[in-house]
């Protein structure tokens, strides 16, 4: 495994719309194991492929000690509304609330190719459609609705998403 180079906001790659995966291969399984590695070290808790350069649809999520690794993600469901302060690797050393689908179910596939569905709900459900966002080519500061609520951290705390 490698740990990966996390692109910055500002980064073309980006605000792309990220491709879907036609087929899971070996060479998606080791950028998979990569990811996580990358996203445990940086850390985070959830990291989309777009991130460290590879515009394709392919997400981790590490939330509770639960893993999660999804190819294709697609929210089939969605209910109820959450807010909560988010940050974001890829937009280092900022926070701000965005409001987000308290309960989702998302369909796609596991890091083999196999069909999965998964209900979440809360801080998953805010971790996986922050992600899911990033495959679309937006940032979570995009969806703040009040932007003087973006606060700046101090270098020593922890970036959460």
């Amino acid at each position: 495994m490698a740990k990966l180079k996390i692109l910055i906001q500002g980064n073309p790659i980006l605000k792309k719309k990220a491709k879907a995966v036609k087929k899971v291969t070996k060479d998606h399984q080791k950028l998979i194991d990569d990811m996580v590695e990358t996203m445990i070290v940086a850390p985070g808790v959830g990291l989309a492929a777009p991130q460290v350069g590879v515009s394709e649809r392919i997400i981790v999520v590490l939330v509770e000690g639960q893993l999660y690794c999804v190819v294709n993600p697609k929210i089939i469901k969605k209910s109820g509304k959450i807010a909560c302060y988010e940050g974001c690797l890829s937009v280092p050393l900022v926070e701000a609330p965005v409001e987000r689908f308290k309960s989702i179910c998302i369909k796609g596939m596991d890091k083999f190719g196999k069909p999965i569905t998964i209900n979440a709900q809360d801080l998953l459900s805010v971790v996986f459609q922050h992600e899911i966002d990033h495959l679309d080519g937006i940032l979570f500061v995009e969806r703040v609705k009040d932007p003087s609520l973006i606060r700046l951290k101090d270098q020593k705390e922890e970036i959460i998403i």
